[in-house]
């Protein structure tokens, strides 16, 4: 039996699970205080804060950290990489430290994590990083030479859900095609072919709106508004990645509230949230149309997937495709140690960055 401690930190609190094998023993999110998530201070600080939650929530809990066959934490911003497991060394922790690829909480993971992990003597994993690229060539051109559209995407728990919808079908994720579509705070939505996820919209300046991300916007009026002199690039910056998307129209991005004012019977909540349906829908079209039309399974997962008035607006216009398969919430936690297991177990070799 494998031990595994799992660690997938977020803005202001860190996600942190204890597996024997791929049965989670227990699970908890440590919530940290804005004095430690501060951005004034340096990624080391902040790292050394939440260590030290993690260490005493061991402690607590009586978990020997001595006896963890692996580590592996929520892969951050690091160049285009295929899918899989990568041991964590110093090359992943000088890019994820210094931002060279951008800033991103779950930068902090290997942070963390790498500093414990060579004190003890075992490796140290990640797994489907945000920027897992398996695009082919056609994806990547954006339509002006010099700008290449990203992979960037929700991969982790996209291509575990593709997994489990794959094995709940009785087939191998390897031999279907599947659109697959993350509702979450961004959106994401992917064309995945025989193992691959072959296309996906950039979900944070591409594709549908979300709670607070614009999606994709009339270039022309985006480019009026950053020279209109009123908004700075960092404060436009914000406005799109941040302050759009549903929060833009109704002003919370608690979208437990927004079902609440539909069920209350407000008919503005309504069309903003079917209009989010409606771009959503458009997406999971046009990945149709990467995969040429041959989808075996629709499948809806991330945390609004539990929202049956979204789930329904949107399953109403692409029914018609294939069949809609729901895995509402996100098991990140689940797919990091699956994918560490699968590598401690010799099914899969670990990859190098």
């Amino acid at each position: 039996m494998f031990l595994i401690l799992v660690l997938n930190p977020g803005s202001t609190s860190t996600k942190i699970g204890y597996f024997e094998d791929n049965h989670c023993v227990i699970k908890e999110t440590l919530r940290h205080l804005a004095e430690e998530t501060s951005a004034n201070l340096d990624h080391e600080k902040q790292a050394a804060f939440r260590r030290a939650a993690i260490l005493e929530f061991l402690r607590k809990n009586s978990i020997d950290l001595t006896k963890m066959a692996a580590i592996v934490v929520r892969g951050g911003l690091l160049k285009p990489l295929a899918s899989g497991t990568y041991r964590v060394g110093e090359n992943i922790y000088a890019d994820l430290c210094s931002a060279k690829y951008g800033w991103h909480a779950s930068n902090l993971g290997s942070i963390i994590a790498l500093p414990l992990a060579n004190e003890l003597g075992i490796p140290l994993y990640t797994v489907d990083p945000v920027t897992v690229d398996e695009f082919e060539p056609e994806a990547r051109y954006s339509g002006l030479k010099g700008i290449l559209r990203l992979s960037m995407s929700h991969a982790l728990n996209m291509k575990a859900m593709a997994r489990t919808a794959a094995n709940l079908a009785g087939r191998r994720y390897e031999e279907m095609n599947m659109v697959v579509v993350h509702l979450g705070s961004g959106i994401s939505v992917s064309a995945h072919h025989c193992g691959k996820m072959i296309d996906v919209n950039n979900a944070n300046e591409e594709g549908p709106f979300s709670l607070e991300r614009c999606g994709t916007l009339p270039a022309l009026s985006l480019v009026r508004l950053c020279f209109d002199g009123s908004k700075g690039r960092e404060e436009v910056t914000r406005l799109l990645t941040g302050q759009g998307g549903i929060f833009s129209y109704l002003g919370t991005k608690d979208f437990i509230s927004v079902e609440q004012r539909i069920k209350d019977g407000d008919q503005e909540a309504l069309q903003v949230v079917s209009a989010m349906a409606y771009q959503v829908a458009k997406e999971i079209g046009a990945m149709s149309a990467v995969l040429k039309g041959n989808v075996d399974l629709i499948v809806l997962t991330g945390g609004m997937a539990n929202a049956k008035t979204l789930v329904d607006l949107i399953t109403e216009r692409i029914a018609f495709i294939a069949p809609v398969q729901v895995l509402a919430g996100e098991e990140e936690l689940e797919a990091l140690a699956s994918g560490a297991l699968r590598v401690l177990r010799g099914e899969a070799s670990a990859l190098e960055y």
